[in-house]
């Protein structure tokens, strides 16, 4: 394991915002993971698990305690079994998968992060979630000391939303496994509406794999949703807010709001959620509430591709992001009189 005293903890964000580590251990290992979690158990030490750092918002006074960071490798196909480590680089297994022709995860490719993320934030996008291909998810059970292995029916999957996130000092997910599709080298059948759009194709269609999976990351381009060093857009965390959920009384107050402020003709967006919820989106509501994209004007500012992505410009603190996420939130609740709720983890700060 390597270990660094008062390190710094922007570069391993996708933001590149806040401060130091008391302590940081880069584990390679399952056993070196384990046992960096122990040690820091067995001492009363606070423990901050860092994976790609794509949903992590550090305070800038850093955090006083143990950084483990995870950069274990490991990517196995069996048939349509997939395993990964925890510390794979989620956007290169997916294309892996696909030069494999296997569907299952093609519409999550060019989303940051490591594998090991996606099942606490039930990672989804373009139609697809990783709890519909998850089998399994092995993790260090801190509160057992033992490692486990937890079956999808017992990983509480919501919308991003799981048991690893409701219980975040719990567990530490070592490997996760999926099961893939081999239909030939085609797509699973396409869900959301844009992509099928940009296809040129129907909702429920299936197309190459690899077509698919390209579409994909030139429609999340277009948002400064694909990591790219040079553009201040993908210096974010993707979608800073989660599209919220309401029940049907909730839902029919915002909609005569929305008419009382846009106009009676306007309908805003609206998904069924499952048991009597529905599903509206927070970028809409950004938008209209008057948060443009570009909007600010200081080193944190709303993406100028895409008003759901807060974005540093390149000299801005965390403070800075998070006067911007007040702001955008409380404005959509003044204008609609829905909270927003940040998707990012917050470390040492909170909206």
């Amino acid at each position: 394991m390597q270990e660094l005293h008062d390190a710094p903890l922007a570069p391993l964000t996708t933001f590149r915002l806040g401060g130091p580590a008391t302590r940081l251990v880069t584990a390679t290992t399952d056993d070196e993971v384990i046992a960096a979690v122990r040690a820091a158990d067995d001492t009363g030490t606070p423990l901050l698990i860092i994976g790609g750092g794509s949903n992590l918002v550090i305070g800038d006074k850093g955090f006083d305690g143990t950084a483990l960071r995870i950069a274990t490798r490991g990517f196995t196909l069996d048939g349509t079994t997939l395993t990964l480590a925890a510390g794979e680089n989620w956007s290169e297994a997916v294309a892996r998968t696909v030069e494999a022709g296997l569907a299952g995860v093609e519409c999550l490719a060019g989303i940051p992060g490591s594998a090991g993320a996606t099942p606490i934030q039930n990672v989804g996008a373009y139609g697809q979630e990783v709890s519909a291909t998850i089998t399994e998810v092995v993790a260090y059970d801190r509160r057992r000391g033992e490692t486990v292995t937890i079956p999808n029916a017992e990983c509480g999957f919501s919308y991003r939303h799981s048991r690893f996130k409701q219980h975040p000092d719990r567990f530490v997910v070592l490997r996760v496994r999926f099961a893939l599709e081999d239909a030939g080298g085609l797509s699973a059948p396409l869900k959301y509406p844009e992509t099928a759009r940009a296809l040129g194709v129907e909702a429920g269609d299936r197309v190459p794999a690899a077509v698919a999976r390209e579409t994909v990351l030139a429609l999340r381009a277009g948002k400064g949703m694909v990591l790219d060093p040079e553009d201040h857009d993908t210096w974010s965390a993707g979608s800073f807010f989660t599209n919220p959920i309401l029940t049907e009384a909730e839902h029919a107050v915002f909609v005569r709001r929305v008419r009382d402020r846009l106009g009676p003709d306007v309908a805003p967006p609206a998904f069924p959620a499952g048991d009597g919820l529905v599903k509206t989106s927070a970028a809409w509501l950004i938008d209209r509430a008057g948060f443009t994209k570009g909007y600010g004007s200081g080193p944190a500012r709303i993406s100028t591709k895409h008003t759901l992505a807060l974005t540093n410009r390149g000299a801005a603190t965390t403070e800075d992001l998070l006067a911007l996420a007040r702001e955008v939130r409380d404005g959509v609740h003044a204008a609609f009189g829905v909270t927003l709720v940040n998707e990012p983890v917050t470390v040492g700060v909170s909206l």
